[in-house]
């Protein structure tokens, strides 16, 4: 009889002891949500009670602009440390990056805000039913008003997008579906990002020696100011159409190739409607850079105080011609001239706020629906 002998169980090892402090835990602990803000707060008022004193001290004003910095960089250092302290170096440095982004956001927030703010204000007081319904002919101090600026803005950036619209949009077209690889589309590129760059003034002066040639010089036409400014629009519209066209998957254009869908088909109902949305906003932003462009207008469009409707007969003015010709031409009382002046620049605003607004909607409709 054969007798089977098992094998000894090994005795289970005894755990080793973990010294303390061995291992560092990522959930060490959590401040509560109302810190930062707290602290935010705190850090402001300790701040402010300092800078109060030290106004009422000097017998100075007391200095928004130093407080403000000042109790950013307080916060910064006590969220910081206390953060590092509680939570974790981690989450210490992740709030500090939090901090100084956040910080980095309201300081530019503050110009936009101001500028928004100053102009608002001032603006305000020039409008009235006769701002927006006459113009500036035969007027002499107070009255008059900008219809005649409105309209020459407009038709002048509306003949502008005609002309810089197609020119852009196709030439964005080329270089990414036909000239990819090519030497033509390596210039042309070259050449769009070289008149990214050229300075305002410099369209003017292209567009009125280009008509200076043929109708001699002091010429002034509205079609010379939307010349100048589709010299400044066409490198935006391309670049901006060319980085939307490029978004576009490929593998949308190889399933209606592969359906025998012709090239430029594919193009039209295929990669165009579904690079709508930010072409679209790409033109929005090329018309908000040139509308309130003043130089070139000024050398192309001139000053005009009457109604024209006409681009290619007479001076035509402008909104941002307006507000510079009657902040730097003051007559008596110098008040109106500054309202008006202030006035035109609200309209402004509020035009590209519309385009803006317009562009928006139009992205929303005619974007590509990804639900069914």
């Amino acid at each position: 009889m054969t007798t089977t002998q098992t094998p000894p169980v090994p005795e289970t090892a005894a755990p080793r002891p973990v010294a303390p402090h061995s291992s560092v835990s990522l959930t060490s602990g959590r401040l509560p949500r109302w810190a930062p803000w707290g602290l935010l707060g705190l850090t402001a008022a300790a701040v402010a009670l300092v800078f109060a004193m030290l106004a009422v001290a000097g017998e100075t004003e007391f200095s928004f602009a130093g407080w403000a910095i000042v109790s950013a960089i307080g916060y910064l250092v006590l969220i910081t440390v206390i953060s590092s302290i509680v939570e974790g170096s981690r989450k210490a440095v992740d709030r500090l990056v939090t901090g100084i982004v956040s910080v980095a956001f309201l300081i530019a927030m503050v110009p936009l805000v101001s500028v928004a703010y100053t102009v608002v204000v001032n603006g305000v007081a020039a409008f009235s039913a006769e701002f927006f319904s006459n113009s500036m002919r035969n007027v002499v101090g107070e009255g008059g008003g900008i219809l005649h600026a409105i309209v020459g803005t407009l038709l002048i950036t509306l003949a502008a997008a005609v002309i810089s619209i197609p020119i852009g949009i196709f030439t964005a077209i080329y270089l990414v579906e036909y000239g990819d690889g090519k030497r033509l589309a390596r210039g042309i590129t070259f050449l769009v990002d070289v008149m990214t760059g050229i300075p305002s003034i410099v369209a003017g002066l292209f567009a009125y020696a280009l008509f200076a040639l043929f109708l001699g010089p002091g010429i002034r036409l509205g079609i010379m100011g939307a010349i100048a400014l589709s010299v400044l629009m066409i490198p935006v519209v391309v670049r901006s159409s060319e980085e939307m066209l490029r978004l576009v998957p490929n593998e949308l254009r190889e399933a209606a190739y592969a359906l025998g869908v012709p090239k430029w088909l594919t193009i039209l109902k295929v990669v165009l409607p579904t690079a709508i949305a930010g072409i679209t906003t790409g033109v929005m932003l090329s018309i908000s850079r040139v509308i309130g462009e003043t130089a070139p207008l000024l050398l192309t469009a001139g000053v005009a105080t009457s109604m024209n409707y006409n681009l290619f007969e007479g001076r035509m003015m402008t909104l941002p011609v307006f507000a510079y010709t009657q902040y730097m031409n003051q007559g008596i009382p110098a008040q109106a001239y500054i309202d008006r002046a202030w006035g035109a620049a609200l309209v402004l605003i509020l035009i590209v706020m519309a385009l803006n607004l317009v562009a928006r909607l139009v992205a929303k409709v005619f974007s590509p629906k990804l639900g069914r």
